[in-house]
């Protein structure tokens, strides 16, 4: 077969598959239109921060897939392998009331990454369980205590935790939460520690003062021998990589020792390296009683997550009314899924990962800075490989106002023109209705890649920002 039957025969392919896709696939989160006259991207392979499309056009992963993928592209065969030896060993047997070596490693090692005090690791399949699991450990741990009125769970506005019953429910994105609804009752959610918009002149701590009495004056108004947890990400990915004022971190811990309330670090996003640490809490000095985790801690490669919570917290429920913890998963904790983990996290400690993500993060920023002078560019904002960019026509009042409404500018203008010169990264209007964009790559992203990225979106914003 010659060069121009290799590309007729890969065109018929992916046209094959592009058909069989509509009529049959139902993807998540994808507008309608994609079923209709849009394309739908059909990505190939990949190599280390890059992936290829069927018709091989190549992409940077300014997402890292989902948030996920930190060892990049290049170790699926690694993996692999530690996935085909134990599943020539043990394909599959659960953990309850059982375990297996690759669960006990992989609960070890996690252990042995979290911040101090938390030893206890009981695992999932996604980041959305992962929260439904905490929903219920830190029910049944107020039961065991025989606070039976702790019900009530606090998030922040347009927080992201999840699609499943309860995860949803803890959500402070209205536009995800009110189809659904009625949900899980008793959510409350507080401001986030947005300061873009903020009032001028206010200081960093007089915002950390306004965000710890909102949510203590929260819980004092619901009563605090109702209010079970709080719901944190400690960079809060929805609105745009949104980081903690100084002395936050501190002031939410006194605030829940004082009321009896459980905090819990929602590390979905942050955990295992994103933000230069193994944990966002240790990144920013929060103390939860909680973690939740997926993504990171098998690259996207398999399906994981999990929560790690204090001895504290699971002596508590062990020696309650019930004596065990009242839940459980068909795969949580699947044997191929915690060696494929192990062998992610051994690639990650010898290809020194985090320490690349230290390395360069002041770069990434310094260069994402220079953006800042185009006129569209209003904000950055984020930690260690997780930035956004706030996108406003005036900068003085910080607002979106042009003659193409944010939505049609961002759906028919910019992802399509960031698509096309080859990057992948989010572009999403925000909840106060000004675009962002968004990037939180592969941990192993080079300062040279640095450069491309930002050149590209230098380059997609001259092209069209002219929106008046």
């Amino acid at each position: 077969m010659n060069a121009n039957e290799k590309i007729l025969s890969r065109s018929s392919e992916t046209a094959e598959l592009e058909a069989l896709a509509k009529k049959h696939l139902l993807m998540h989160f994808t507008h309608s239109q994609y079923y209709r006259e849009a394309n739908v991207p059909i990505m190939a392979r990949g190599e280390g921060c890059w992936v290829y499309d069927s018709t091989g056009n190549r992409y940077l992963d300014g997402l890292a897939g989902l948030f996920c993928v930190q060892i990049g592209y290049s170790h699926g065969s690694e993996i692999g392998a530690a996935v085909q030896q134990q599943m020539s060993q043990l394909p599959y047997f659960s953990n309850w009331s059982y375990a297996h070596e690759p669960a006990i490693r992989l609960a070890a090692k996690v252990a042995s990454l979290a911040p101090d005090g938390l030893n206890r690791v009981f695992f999932t399949s996604s980041g959305s369980e992962s929260n439904e699991s905490a929903i219920k450990l830190a029910r049944q741990y107020h039961i065991a205590r025989g606070d039976h009125a702790k019900t009530k769970f606090i998030a922040r506005r347009v927080s992201y935790h999840g699609t499943s019953y309860g995860a949803l429910s803890l959500n402070g994105m209205t536009n995800f939460r009110k189809t659904f609804e009625p949900l899980m009752p008793g959510v409350r959610h507080v401001s986030n520690t947005k300061r873009y918009r903020r009032p001028i002149g206010e200081t960093e701590a007089q915002f950390t003062e306004f965000l710890l009495e909102e949510i203590e004056s929260l819980i004092v108004q619901e009563g605090p021998d109702t209010v079970a947890g709080i719901f944190v990400e400690p960079l809060q990915n929805a609105g745009g990589s949104l980081t903690p004022p100084a002395g936050y971190a501190d002031g939410l811990r006194r605030i829940c020792d004082r009321h009896g309330v459980l905090l819990v670090a929602d590390e979905v996003i942050c955990g295992f390296g994103r933000l230069g640490a193994w944990f966002g809490s240790t990144r920013y000095g929060f103390e939860p009683d909680i973690i939740t985790f997926a993504k990171g801690i098998g690259s996207g490669h398999v399906p994981l997550g999990g929560l790690i919570a204090t001895d504290t917290i699971v002596n508590t429920v062990l020696e309650g009314p019930q004596h065990m913890f009242l839940h459980g998963l068909t795969y949580g904790g699947h044997p191929a899924a915690c060696a494929a983990a192990l062998a992610n996290l051994q690639i990650m400690e010898r290809e020194g990962v985090l320490e690349n993500v230290r390395n360069n993060q002041d770069y990434f920023r310094s260069r994402l800075a220079t953006l800042l002078d185009h006129p569209l560019v209003g904000d950055l904002r984020g930690d260690g490989y997780h930035y956004s960019l706030e996108l406003v026509t005036d900068k003085t009042k910080r607002t979106w106002s042009a003659n193409i409404a944010s939505s049609d500018f961002v759906s028919r203008v910019l992802s399509p023109a960031l698509f096309r010169a080859g990057l992948l990264c989010r572009a999403a209007v925000d909840h106060e209705g000004t675009p962002l964009i968004q990037m939180s790559p592969p941990l192993i992203l080079s300062r040279g890649e640095i450069d491309w990225m930002v050149e590209t979106l230098k380059s997609v914003l001259e092209a069209h920002g002219n929106v008046n």
